[in-house]
């Protein structure tokens, strides 16, 4: 028996009967050997984490564009949380914690350059629109090493794919991470508010807060308990009523009062025009482009607008500065 076979049949001992086993996914759309070491969902996830769009997360903005400071969040601390209590809820559940870390990792792959601005911004002017769940499913798919992808498991996918609000996951380790991401994101956003001093946090409805707590930590011990004391024994991720309705009301307040025409989002004007004038000049200059994507327009047949699209949405927030640079400021030359 290998190693990977003692991890599958120690999942069956341990974990509650409505996770998704390892040995029971349904599989990748190419076949591969298993590995001898570690189960599927295990390998998804050193896949994403080894990812050239993984590493690039770093450099892509969270909610505030280019802030003073070196605390604000990334898209990639902003993983790293998501993960990581995605993992909790899902250790306490005894759930498929690989396959929930996996999803954690992916669910975001596809995020623009300047957070949600540049998103809005190449849906608005590309005809297909655009989404960033199903960019980062075309990350994995068709992107990544050199248009081959990464060939991960159906489960992973769904539950990268699904991960959003509306989003409806077939597993209860990616309904963990649905809920997980919309607790990190609206209580780090908070929390990076409060930083940049655009609220303050008696500013916070006490409504919500009697809650939810009144810290960081509170409101995140608290969402996470009670996640975890709801679901127990279910066949279902639950967040109580009022909990839900608390963080749909600090959701409802960050966009009133930070999201939209906060002084914190007055560079996303500029951001935005950035994004225009690169997908002008792209899909007007294919040559332009970097080679494997050229390659993927003459030998793939897919359309200009919709590689131009993948091109810039896998910049980060300095590369498309830089590009923006290239083709729209001349350049200081002289002649020797």
């Amino acid at each position: 028996m290998t190693i990977r076979e003692e991890l599958e049949k120690r999942e069956h001992d341990i974990l509650s009967e409505y996770a998704a086993f390892s040995d029971e996914s349904q599989g990748r759309d190419i076949y591969e050997e298993p590995c001898d070491l570690r189960p599927v969902y295990q390998r998804d996830r050193d896949r994403i984490l080894h990812s050239k769009s993984f590493r690039r997360l770093k450099g892509k903005s969270q909610v505030f564009l280019e802030p003073d400071g070196d605390h604000y969040r990334t898209r990639m601390t902003h993983t790293l949380e998501v993960s990581q209590n995605a993992r909790t809820v899902a250790k306490a559940l005894r759930l498929n914690e690989d396959l929930t870390e996996a999803i954690a990792l992916g669910h975001d792959l596809g995020h623009t350059p300047f957070g949600h601005a540049g998103e809005r911004e190449l849906n608005r002017i590309y005809p297909e629109g655009f989404r960033h769940q199903m960019q980062s499913i075309r990350v994995v798919e068709k992107l990544e090493k050199n248009g081959r992808g990464l060939n991960l498991t159906k489960e992973v996918r769904d539950g990268i794919l699904n991960h959003s609000t509306a989003g409806n996951p077939s597993t209860l380790e990616g309904k963990i991470v649905r809920i997980c991401d919309k607790i990190a994101y609206v209580n780090s956003d908070i929390d990076d508010a409060i930083r940049g001093r655009v609220i303050q946090e008696n500013d916070l409805p006490k409504e919500y807060t009697q809650v939810l707590g009144d810290t960081l930590r509170e409101r995140l011990n608290t969402l996470i308990h009670g996640i975890i004391t709801s679901s127990v024994g279910k066949n279902d991720i639950i967040l109580p009523d009022e909990m839900q309705k608390a963080l749909a009301g600090l959701r409802k307040f960050m966009f009133e009062n930070v999201y939209i025409n906060s002084v914190a989002k007055t560079e996303e004007g500029k951001a935005q025009y950035m994004i225009e004038q690169l997908y002008d000049y792209y899909t007007n200059h294919v040559e332009k482009l970097p080679e494997e994507y050229i390659k993927r327009i003459w030998e793939l047949g897919e359309p200009v607008g919709r590689t131009v699209c993948d091109f810039i949405a896998g910049m980060t927030d300095r590369y498309a500065v830089m590009r923006y640079q290239d083709i729209a400021i001349p350049r200081t030359w002289s002649v020797m």
